[in-house]
């Protein structure tokens, strides 16, 4: 790779010794396509692309140029060359962007082509392209260099721009059916809508924590109150969880709210939207995923939750009042069910339906009528409340989307957020949190109301028929790269150092009287933990860390390589350094603090704030 890429320096170089711009700016808006360009038999067109071929030499060479459009072939030959074009072919290589102006002709074959009698390159392609992305040790860099998978497989072009299709065909079905689309904040003080763990972040200026959405409902449902009757919103969602074939931890969802109706005539809405785009998209509402034949044709099936589990498994929820009965029972049923961060009777239910059940649902079903611990925003039904007004599209064992009646009497909804409070003291990170303000919000009366939200990427994904999520996501998400970068060009590399952080916490050790564990981040988004001695730090003090892989001065014992080490039991990620450490002062009991005018700086090496 080294050695191409030092010769197409050397042709960029070469490009300027002749006094040409390797990367010059052309106004080309009037420009043919190579599609316009193959209906175009004997006229002159200007193309502009990617040479995607090269073949023969000396006075003939013949090339592929690919734009949005598909390909074409291109044609050089000395006599309708100018000395400068000549000069210039012989400086071309495979994934050069260029422009060019010729007559269309059919060859003998009868290929479509174009006869250039002028070009330009317009930008140098200087790592050559790969000849087609194979194999497993490939599958991570196509997802992280999506710009390279893009211009060698056309039918990943396809599969992004289906996505654009389904997103403007749901927009347009939304929109006719008298929807408006609306925006809400993505920063949020409080963050609901979901059970599920958020990302945190701090604002400076108004020195809070904020959080990435996880849902837009509740600011959706306050638009509901405030007199508007249907509203959706396209919003990017953020679920600090992990990542499957099935999730990534940034996503995009739709989401409507629709007054003075229930969650059965959602259910028809629902069939109605999907069969449609699906029909628009693949012509027919039947499609194949991963070589399961599905057919969206309406009515779906329908299936309680209780009747799901007791079909399948011959275990009546209804009939377990607590989470050692549930228990019990899957331990007489001899059931392997991963509860060890299962905290609540309705998280166990669910725990067990994902595992036993659901995966064996494969045509598009409605299931229905969940227990009312389960959603804490849902509404009860009138008939038994033990149950809530809901449902949730599964396909291939998947949910597809999920909707229910909208709860809109706030004492029960403040009941139902202390009873999630509770699930969170005993250790749920996921559980919601209570919105003080959206309680206020429904105390001025919320008309009754159904809402749905569907994941677009999973829903793209079903459509186009790909094994994962990271498939129809542009930039999905991936652990952190080394790149290197050679030839003239700074070599980027992720350095070990001492660096600015930001306390966002402190408590005591709990076995030990002498120790602190110190949490800090220095980015506002991921959190470091340290343990150290020094007594003298709050939150949101700035200090020096160093972290594992450096090396700090000790005057005690000289040079000291920074790890990462358990102490009394707890994960130490690096070291908080004093004054002594820094060389700022002489006092090494306590960690050196620095002024909040640095904070801008946090993440940054301490070589640059200290002079």
């Amino acid at each position: 790779m080294s050695d191409l890429r030092q010769q197409r320096l050397e042709k960029l170089q070469k490009i300027k010794d002749l006094g040409l711009n390797p990367y010059p700016q052309p106004n080309l808006a009037d420009r043919n396509t190579c599609q316009q360009a193959s209906h175009s038999l004997d006229k002159k067109v200007t193309l502009a692309g990617r040479v995607m071929s090269l073949r023969g030499h000396g006075k003939i060479m013949f090339a592929d140029l690919v734009d949005r459009t598909g390909k074409i072939q291109l044609f050089f030959q000395s006599k309708n060359l100018v000395k400068k074009d000549l000069d210039r072919g012989k400086l071309l290589d495979i994934g050069d962007i260029i422009s060019l102006s010729g007559k269309v002709f059919k060859t003998q074959a009868g290929e479509i082509t174009v006869d250039v009698t002028q070009f330009q390159i317009l930008a140098k392609n200087l790592r050559p392209l790969p000849e087609k992305w194979h194999g497993l040790k490939d599958i991570e860099d196509r997802y992280r260099q999506r710009y390279i998978d893009l211009i060698v497989n056309p039918e990943v072009r396809e599969i992004f721009l289906t996505r654009t299709k389904i997103l403007s065909e749901m927009r347009k079905f939304l929109d006719d059916h008298g929807f408006i689309e609306v925006e809400t904040p993505i920063l949020q003080p409080i963050y609901g809508g979901a059970s599920a763990k958020p990302f945190i972040t701090h604002h400076h200026n108004l020195d809070m924590d904020m959080y990435l959405r996880i849902s837009d409902e509740l600011y959706l449902k306050r638009l509901i109150v405030g007199g508007f009757e249907k509203v959706y919103e396209v919003s990017k969602d953020f679920r600090n969880e992990g990542v499957s074939r099935f999730h990534n931890p940034e996503f995009t969802q739709i989401e409507f709210y629709w007054a003075y109706v229930d969650y059965e005539e959602l259910m028809r809405f629902t069939e109605k939207l999907i069969s449609h785009v699906i029909k628009t998209i693949k012509k027919s509402p039947k499609i194949e995923y991963q070589g399961q034949k599905l057919d969206f044709t309406p009515p779906f099936s329908r299936l309680t939750f209780r009747d799901a589990i007791k079909d399948k498994l011959d275990i009546d929820i209804d009939q377990i009042k607590t989470e050692a009965e549930f228990k019990e029972i899957i331990k007489q049923k001899k059931l392997k069910v991963d509860l060890s961060e299962v905290i609540g009777l309705g998280a166990h239910f669910d725990a067990l339906y994902k595992e036993h059940v659901r995966p064996y649902i494969i045509q598009p079903t409605f299931i229905t009528d969940y227990p009312s611990e389960m959603i804490a925003l849902a509404k009860r039904k009138e008939d038994n409340p033990q149950k809530i007004a809901s449902f949730q599209l599964l396909t291939c064992g998947a949910e597809m989307l999920k909707a229910y009646n909208e709860l809109n009497d706030p004492q029960d909804q403040y009941d139902r957020w202390l009873d999630e409070e509770k699930l969170a003291e005993k250790g749920d990170e996921s559980a919601m949190k209570l919105d003080a303000d959206y309680i206020r919000a429904l105390e001025y009366g919320m008309p009754p109301t159904a809402g749905w939200g569907m994941g677009i990427d999973r829903f793209t994904q079903f459509i186009t028929d790909q094994p994962t999520i990271k498939d129809v996501i542009l930039f999905p998400a991936m652990r952190l790269e080394e790149i290197k970068l050679d030839n003239n060009q700074a070599e980027d590399k992720l350095k070990n150092e001492i660096v600015l952080a930001k306390v966002i916490s402190t408590q005591k050790h709990l076995d030990s009287d002498h120790l602190y564990i110190i949490q800090v981040t220095t980015d506002n988004q991921n959190q470091i933990q340290i343990v150290t001695a020094a007594d003298n730090l709050k939150q949101g003090d700035l200090v020096a860390l160093a972290l594992p892989g450096s090396t700090v001065t000790k005057p005690d014992v000289g040079e000291l390589l920074i790890k990462s080490v358990k102490m009394r039991g707890v994960e130490s990620a690096g070291m908080l350094c004093s004054g002594v450490e820094l060389g700022v002062n002489k006092d090494h009991t306590k960690i050196h603090v620095f002024s909040k005018k640095v904070e801008t700086k946090l993440g940054l090496p301490i070589s640059k704030i200290i002079k």
